[in-house]
């Protein structure tokens, strides 16, 4: 069965650029994936960051199903420590009354923030963090036809939204194995554990109600262009967005700098390679070979790719290049 392709967007605010733009080019690029087939289109919930424009997620969700007609929308993921399951079920059943079928739901453990953020949110930070588990089930019964809770959400009962565990440590897959719940791993940023952590699901799958047999979703980083060259050039963009988050620094997405890699400490530089290592930087030729060998890596049953490309042109080209790479694969 043919890898599934779907998109990631961080709705990036460039340097110069504005939250207003930034969500212009989202629905763009979201009109654009649908065109090409991508299959759903996500995105994640970070607070306090200068360089993403995603924190109303459930929002801007809304936006973007509103100006699409198939691709599939959804959150990847909403922080469930930052919100009451309540509340959630109430937004997410309120998205799917308005767009049924189309909604997906992504859910994350971390709080998608530093800690005076988190206080700002209002969510008791005294609370337990390992109550997650019990906030998804939560969660789940809420929308579900005949919720066992005393409360019920409305609209939310009997919107049945698709239910994801996201994570990028061994905790999520285990979650979503003993749950019967799809799994996507955060190996975008955090690859470390991701064959362990992927293996770890496969093997201990319990079917439900939600899901037959384990589904995985992998984060990959797409940098395509016409040339190697010039695909290098636009990952450098992401490559100080994270060397700048990782010193303190976090800031709007920076245009492409010639000669930035080479001009890296050997700490930063290796900073870099693992935080980046699946990722596809190259021209067509290239890009097809190292997404052909992360699939037969991992057999992933989706990828989600995101690609941080300063210029828009040249992100929804990257998109293209990725969507006919992944054709030539299929084929």
């Amino acid at each position: 069965m043919a890898t599934a392709l779907s998109v990631l967007d961080l709705a990036p605010i460039t340097e110069g650029s504005d939250a207003a733009q930034s969500f212009r080019h989202s629905l763009s690029l979201a009109r654009h994936a649908e065109q090409l087939g991508y299959q759903r289109f996500w995105l994640a919930e970070h607070h306090g960051m200068p360089g993403i424009a995603s924190a109303a997620t459930a929002v801007l969700i809304g936006h973007i199903a509103g100006g699409t007609q198939r691709i599939r929308v959804g959150a990847g993921g909403i922080m469930l420590p930052n919100h009451s399951p309540m509340v959630i079920a109430e937004q997410f059943g309120t998205l799917q009354a308005l767009y049924p079928g189309r909604i997906d739901l992504g859910l994350g453990r971390a709080p998608g923030s530093d800690q005076a953020t988190s206080r700002a949110l209002r969510r008791d930070l005294a609370s337990d963090p390992d109550a997650f588990p019990q906030d998804v089930l939560e969660l789940i019964d809420l929308m579900s036809d005949e919720p066992q809770q005393a409360v019920r959400a409305v609209p939310g009962q009997g919107a049945k939204v698709p239910v994801w565990i996201l994570g990028s440590s061994l905790f999520g897959a285990q979650l979503a194995a003993m749950l019967g719940l799809p799994y996507a791993f955060a190996s975008h940023f955090a690859p470390a554990q991701m064959m362990r952590a992927i293996a770890l699901y496969r093997e201990h799958f319990r079917p439900s109600e939600h899901l037959a047999q384990p589904h995985v979703m992998l984060g990959f980083n797409v940098f395509a262009a016409d040339t190697d060259e010039e695909a290098a050039l636009l990952a450098t963009s992401m490559q100080q967005a994270f060397v700048n988050l990782r010193t303190g620094r976090p800031g709007r997405l920076q245009p492409p700098q010639p000669g930035y890699l080479e001009s890296l400490p050997p700490p930063a530089r290796g900073m870099l390679d693992d935080v980046l290592s699946c990722s596809a930087i190259g021209g067509p030729d290239k890009v097809r070979q190292q997404l052909q060998a992360f699939i037969e890596r991992t057999q992933a049953d989706e990828l989600m790719i995101t690609s941080q490309i300063y210029d828009h042109d040249a992100r929804l080209h990257a998109y293209t290049l990725a969507a006919q790479a992944m054709a030539q694969i299929s084929s």
